[in-house]
């Protein structure tokens, strides 16, 4: 499977929330932004990220492979329920972007660094 596959297969899981399924992109022990969250970590936060926001769905905008390494840029458009980055959204429909990188080992996600262009959100609800 090449890294694309990989990352296009990885985002079809989120999108499904197939739980049970995370663990064959993702390793066990994944980090986010320096943390060493583990794998029932990294799904606790993605299925709080549902919650949150109940329609949200992930989107490749680009994405970049140079083995071992993915970089993405994720589009969305959403309407978080009460506060998102602790912004009042409450409900409201916005659009951003994320940018990622993954660094890929064994056929497996082992580290994720994001970045959520928080200023683009401010602007639309100001």
């Amino acid at each position: 499977m090449t890294l694309q596959e990989l990352y296009e297969a990885y985002i079809g899981c989120l999108n499904r929330q197939d739980w049970d399924e995370l663990g064959r992109y993702v390793a066990e022990d994944v980090k986010h932004n320096g943390r060493p969250l583990r794998l029932p970590g990294y799904r606790l936060m993605l299925i709080k990220d549902f919650e949150d926001i109940p329609d949200l769905h992930f989107v490749i905008d680009r994405l970049a492979c140079d083995p071992p390494l993915i970089a993405a840029r994720l589009v969305f458009d959403c309407a978080p329920k009460g506060d998102f980055l602790s912004l009042p959204i409450n409900g409201q429909r916005i659009s951003f972007a994320e940018n990622v990188f993954y660094e890929v080992k064994g056929g497996k996600i082992v580290e994720v660094f994001s970045a959520i262009d928080k200023a683009g959100i401010e602007k639309q609800i100001a």
